[in-house]
């Protein structure tokens, strides 16, 4: 059976170990007001994304494996993204960076787990990943330009 969990690719400008070092630093490129580490494993953190009628909402993940300059991996431990039906549709899902250096630049595939076209958010979280990892990742690693 195919797993067909949301994936993007992505090459960049600077070695596996240093495109590792930026992927951690999540303030950058994805949330700038994260709270927590993501730097090395067993580390905790937490993207919030803002209100929505009264009610916060939020991604806390673990970093439950990472081999330096190879793949790390986030699992959700908790969420609530009030604006879907299941609001805790990510719980237990995995983000996974998996690096791989070709020619002097990092070849970067992003999974994430349980990412699934039949889930509700799929639309809105693909678009999102999208986002963040072909222009906002990528940006940051090659360029520098950080989230504002």
């Amino acid at each position: 059976m195919k797993d067909n969990s949301y994936r993007a690719s992505i090459t960049v400008n600077t070695s596996a170990d240093e495109t590792m070092r930026r992927i951690s630093q999540v303030n950058y490129w994805w949330k700038k007001d994260f709270s927590g580490k993501a730097e090395k494993q067993g580390d905790k953190f937490t993207v919030p994304f803002g209100e929505l009628n009264g009610e916060t909402s939020f991604v806390d993940f673990v970093v439950s494996e990472l081999v330096p300059g190879r793949k790390a991996v986030w699992k959700v431990t908790n969420c609530y993204l009030p604006w879907f039906s299941d609001k805790t549709e990510w719980n237990n899902t995995e983000v996974v960076f998996e690096l791989s250096e070709e020619n002097g630049k990092t070849k970067l595939d992003f999974t994430h787990i349980g990412l699934v076209p039949e889930v509700e958010c799929y639309t809105a979280c693909e678009q999102g990943w999208n986002g963040h990892i072909g222009r906002d990742l990528a940006g940051f690693i090659n360029n520098g330009t950080t989230v504002s």
